[in-house]
C-alpha cells in the first residue's frame, strides 16, 4: 500500500504523512501476532479504512492516531486469531508461520520487483520462527498481551483495553506466556557459526551423504512441512535426526538436478531457499544448537512463498 492509494491521499497533507507513518509499525505487530504477511496486510488496509471512514471531526479529536491505529489492529488480529483455530482443523498437514526474506531479498522480491520499506518487518529475535511457532500455540488472548507488553512494551493498562481483560489477567497472561518462551527456547549461537552450520548441511544434502547430515542433526531433531495442500510435503513431522537425514536425502534423490539450493535469510537467521527449475519451491528455516539442527521447517505453500518470488 502507498500513500497515493489512501483515502484522501493528498501528499501534501502532513497529518497524512503522520498516519501513513505508522504503516511499518502496523505491518510488524500484525505479523508477529498472525505469522502471515498476507493477513497483516489485510488488517493494516482494514486499519487505514476504518480511520478514514471516520468523520474528520472524529479524527481530529483522536489524541494519539498512532495509539488508535495500533488498538484497532491488535483487535483485528485478536479477533482473526479466535477464528484462526477452526480454520487450521482444515488446514492439510502443519501450519508454519509464513518465512520472510532478509533485506536483500525484500528488496529483490514481490510482484512489482521491489517493496515499499513501509512493508518491511524488522528482523530480530521476536521474529524468528522458532518464536513465531512458539506464538502460535499460546491463546490468543495471551499472544496479544504478550506481543504488546514484551515486543511492543505497551503497559498493561493499555493492553487490558485492547484483549477486555484487566490489567491483572493481561499481567498473567503476558507471565503465562512468558514461561512457555523461555522452556521453548534454545540458546542460540553466534549468527556466523550458524550460518556454517547451514552450509554443511547443504552440501551434505548436495552430496547425499547420509552420515554427514546425521552428523549434522540432533539426534532428537524434528522436520516439519508446510504444503498447505497446495504443495507435496510430508503430512507429519519427522522425528530423529537418522529418519530426517533418510528422507532428505530420498527427497534430493527425487528432485535430482531440477533443484538449486542457496543460502539466504530467513526470519532474520541463516536459511536456505530451494529453487526448481527457477523459481522458489520451498524455503528452510533451522533452529541451531551448538553445531546441531534441532528444528527444521521447510515451508512449500506457495501462497506463503509471495514475498520470495522475483517480479
Amino acid at each position: 500500500m502507498t500513500t497515493s492509494t489512501e483515502p484522501g491521499g493528498d501528499q501534501r497533507d502532513p497529518g497524512l504523512s503522520a498516519i501513513m507513518g505508522e504503516r511499518r509499525r502496523l505491518i510488524n505487530l500484525a505479523y508477529r501476532l498472525l505469522g502471515s504477511l498476507a493477513e497483516a496486510e489485510d488488517v493494516v488496509q482494514e486499519t487505514y479504512t476504518r480511520w478514514y471512514a471516520m468523520p474528520e471531526r472524529e479524527q481530529q479529536a483522536v489524541g494519539s492516531p498512532g495509539a488508535w491505529l495500533m488498538t484497532v489492529a491488535s483487535r483485528l488480529c485478536l479477533n482473526l486469531l479466535g477464528s484462526a483455530r477452526a480454520r487450521r482443523e482444515t488446514y492439510v498437514g502443519d501450519w508454519i508461520p509464513e518465512p520472510l526474506p532478509g533485506s536483500a531479498g525484500w528488496a529483490a522480491g514481490r510482484s512489482g520487483g521491489g517493496v515499499d520499506p513501509a512493508d518491511q518487518v524488522t528482523l530480530d529475535e521476536s521474529v524468528t520462527m522458532a518464536f513465531l511457532v512458539v506464538l502460535d500455540a499460546m491463546t490468543p488472548a495471551e499472544r496479544v498481551a504478550f506481543v504488546l507488553h514484551d515486543v511492543f512494551r505497551y503497559p498493561f493498562g493499555e493492553v487490558a483495553e485492547i484483549v477486555g481483560r484487566t490489567p491483572a489477567a493481561c499481567r498473567q497472561l503476558a507471565s503465562s506466556a512468558r514461561r512457555r518462551v523461555r522452556t521453548a527456547r534454545t540458546p542460540a549461537g553466534p549468527s556466523a557459526g550458524q550460518a556454517a552450520v547451514v552450509r554443511r548441511f547443504r552440501t551434505a544434502w548436495a552430496a547425499k551423504d547420509v552420515d554427514a547430515l546425521i552428523s549434522l542433526l540432533d539426534p532428537d531433531a524434528t522436520a516439519t512441512a508446510d504444503g498447505g495442500g497446495l504443495a507435496p510435503t510430508h503430512l507429519h513431522p519427522i522425528v530423529g535426526g537418522v529418519r530426517i537425514a533418510r528422507a532428505y536425502v530420498e527427497i534430493a534423490q527425487v528432485a535430482g538436478d531440477r533443484t538449486t539450493f542457496s543460502e539466504c535469510t530467513v526470519n532474520g537467521l541463516p536459511g536456505l531457499v530451494a529453487h526448481q527449475d527457477g523459481d522458489v519451491a520451498t524455503v528452510f528455516a533451522f533452529e541451531i544448537a551448538g553445531d546441531r539442527i534441532r528444528r527444521i521447517w521447510a515451508v512449500r505453500n506457495p501462497e506463503k512463498l509471495r514475498p520470495w518470488r522475483i517480479g
